[in-house]
């Protein structure tokens, strides 16, 4: 059988996923909005990052709820995300999400919500990295100084907090959404052309497995 071209596997992932989402997860550093938001291109989806939404909640409400590293609590989550799956500006539309339900036991609530929007999760992209090699970009990034005003990039304790916020309460959302068979896991060492790539061949791999 003849290879598919990049072009041609955008088509097969749009023409599977329809209104569905896509959710990408990763430790911080790993390229979750990068990725997320070539895809939601390529694929003509929306993208939606909790992290940019209550970001912007915060600015909103001038109210640091992330400073710290910490996740938000989960009823806060619920209030400020949840209801973008119902916004009738998306309905017709296919969901690029980027760690949306990063608390153990979120998963299930946003995918019940997913689902009544009309937008089910499909498939959740693991951007796999160690977290040496998230440290490695942190510190990469300070030199940079390409992360933009974040205060949860402030300072390496604020990052170490990050990092263990994914170790013991993200790591059971992915373990679950592993258990349902819907983790796509993607190296995500090398450029973000060969990042992003990676992404579409598994995604394509994981269409060919169901």
């Amino acid at each position: 059988m003849e290879k598919m071209n990049l072009n041609e596997k955008l088509e097969k992932i749009k023409s599977w996923l329809e209104t569905g989402s896509l959710n990408i997860f990763g430790l911080p550093m790993s390229g979750k909005d990068t990725v997320g938001m070539r895809l939601a291109e390529d694929l003509q989806a929306k993208f939606l990052s909790s992290g940019i939404i209550i970001r912007a909640y915060e600015a909103e409400q001038n109210d640091d709820m992330t400073g710290s590293g910490k996740l938000i609590p989960t009823n806060t989550f619920y209030d400020i995300i949840l209801p973008y799956f119902s916004r009738e500006e998306l309905s017709n539309d296919s969901l690029v999400l980027s760690s949306v339900g990063r608390w153990s036991g979120e998963e299930d609530k946003i995918m019940e919500a997913a689902k009544a929007g009309g937008h089910e999760i499909k498939a959740v992209v693991m951007l796999d990295l160690t977290e040496e090699e998230v440290k490695n970009r942190f510190e990469a990034a300070k030199i940079l100084n390409d992360r933009g005003e974040r205060a949860d990039d402030s300072n390496i304790e604020v990052f170490e907090t990050r990092l263990a916020e994914f170790r013991e309460k993200t790591m059971p959302v992915l373990n679950h959404y592993d258990e349902l068979k819907m983790l796509v896991k993607v190296p995500a060492i090398g450029s973000r052309d060969e990042v992003y790539t990676n992404v579409i061949d598994r995604l394509v791999e994981f269409i060919d497995s169901l």
